[in-house]
């Protein structure tokens, strides 16, 4: 493995160590960015002053004998719906690059900031984060770094295809229905949308408030757990974060999954006529011992019911910028929140008791299951234009269609990690959905499949 590819746990451990500084890390990933960033199209800012500035500190802290942190000189970036100081809080738009720069970074930029990590800039991501495919009408599409014509997925595209193309170890994403997991299955990467309320959204662009989850993205399932680790905790900027105490996974991680009771997910979520979809999904299955067939009732009905709740949040949030500056956003989104701005009211009442009834029939599944296993998204990475989709026989829209499989999950709130699993071609991922709070359970999983060989980030041949 080149040291572009290293896991953020081995940098650090190296940076504390002695045996690199961390000016040379990130020197290096800036180097690489520089050269093939132009190809990749994951930046949208690369705060190259500010990093340099920060890993030359680390090394004289080193210097001086202070302790480092677990993440110490370990490059990362964030969506740039994350406020990053000095920065405009972009969020995709061509809108929001007007704003007055950040006063201060996003908090959990600062979490994983005051760990040691060094931030590099700011993601690529679909407008406003109503998008699937991370084609962006200002900034340009994030393209995959496994195949430049292929879509990097979204609205996570910059997250999903930076941590692919080694360009950082760690990437900060936002999930509302499927934002993290889309790209980390078409880019080949693990994600975590951990349950919703868990990891503070201060100081981020919101997108559908009853929704957005914010979660890292990395290339190394146990880098995935560490930077979840270190983000959580309550934070009063955030009235929907939950006031749990932290609750680290990493304690956990090298359990095991002996005992696990694990079902592979049925009827809504079959993979018939989805071959890379169904092999995966297969794959990981007989590695987790995992009994087939359960069917999940509802889960059409909690897809239909996240469209509607974040149609309508979303278009209400965004009234003011559609009166002034309709011409200014991308079309397609336009139009999505012109669309939500004429739901009857009646419609989201009735999606928000479609939620509720089917997060209750969740539960009673989980008496007798921990973990679910379902596919991420119909194919691997469709070509970058691409607007439909064959999908058990019918020709759909395709960026809705990416979010087949997560939306449902989205709806309830519950911890998925995306597991990247590499066949004869593209990657594609799977999802591993436990009940709520539990994320240590998937994680440990991943981490499982990790080890046996069965899941990892592939490298793109560049």
């Amino acid at each position: 493995m080149s040291d572009a590819f290293a896991p953020a746990h081995e940098i650090a451990r190296r940076i504390r160590g002695g045996e690199v500084a961390a000016e040379e890390v990130v020197t290096a990933a800036l180097a690489r960015i520089a050269k093939l960033d132009p190809h990749v199209n994951a930046f949208t800012d690369v705060t190259a002053t500010r990093a340099l500035e920060q890993a030359r500190a680390a090394d004289l802290a080193r210097l001086r004998g202070e302790p480092l942190g677990p993440l110490a000189g370990v490059p990362f970036a964030a969506k740039n719906l994350f406020d990053i100081a000095g920065l405009p809080t972009r969020a995709g738009s061509k809108i929001n690059r007007e704003r007055s720069p950040a006063q201060r970074d996003a908090v959990l930029v600062e979490r994983l900031g005051a760990a040691g990590a060094i931030l590099l800039g700011g993601l690529n991501m679909g407008e406003y984060a109503y998008d699937f495919t991370g084609e962006n009408a200002h900034d340009g599409p994030c393209r995959n770094p496994h195949d430049l014509a292929r879509m990097a997925g979204g609205s996570s595209s910059g997250s999903g295809a930076a941590t692919a193309a080694g360009f950082v170890p760690i990437a900060l994403g936002s999930d509302t229905n499927g934002s993290i997991r889309v790209p980390g299955s078409l880019c080949g990467v693990f994600g975590l949308k951990p349950t919703y309320g868990r990891l503070p959204r201060t100081r981020s662009f919101p997108f559908c408030d009853s929704l957005d989850h914010l979660g890292p993205l990395a290339r190394d399932a146990t880098d995935l757990a560490l930077a979840y680790d270190l983000m959580q905790g309550p934070d009063a900027g955030d009235p929907a974060c939950a006031q749990r105490p932290v609750e680290p996974a990493m304690p956990h991680l090298h359990d095991g999954v002996a005992g696990l009771r694990v079902a592979v997910a049925g009827g809504y979520f079959a993979t018939d006529g989805m071959p890379d979809a169904e092999a995966a999904v297969a794959t990981v299955a007989k590695a987790l011992g995992a009994k087939p067939g359960l069917d999940i009732e509802g889960a059409a009905i909690a897809r239909a019911a996240a469209f509607l709740i974040t149609n309508a949040e979303s278009s209400g949030f965004h009234l003011p910028r559609l009166r002034e500056r309709a011409e200014d956003f991308d079309p397609e989104t336009r139009d999505r929140f012109l669309a939500g701005a004429l739901l009857p009211a009646a419609w989201y009442v009735q999606a928000q008791r479609a939620r509720r009834w089917f997060h209750d029939e969740m539960m009673r599944r989980f008496a007798d299951i921990d973990l679910i296993v379902a596919p991420a998204t119909p194919c691997p990475a469709p070509l970058i234009g691409q607007k439909t989709l064959e999908v058990r026989g019918e020709t759909l829209p395709l960026r809705p269609s990416l979010g087949l499989f997560t939306q449902p999950i989205s709806c309830i709130g519950l911890p998925v990690v995306l597991v990247p699993v590499q066949g004869g071609g593209l990657p594609i991922g799977v999802q591993l959905i436990a009940p709520p709070w539990r994320e240590d359970i998937c994680l440990k999983a991943a981490y499982a499949l990790q080890a046996m060989g069965v899941c990892r980030a592939a490298s793109p041949e560049h």
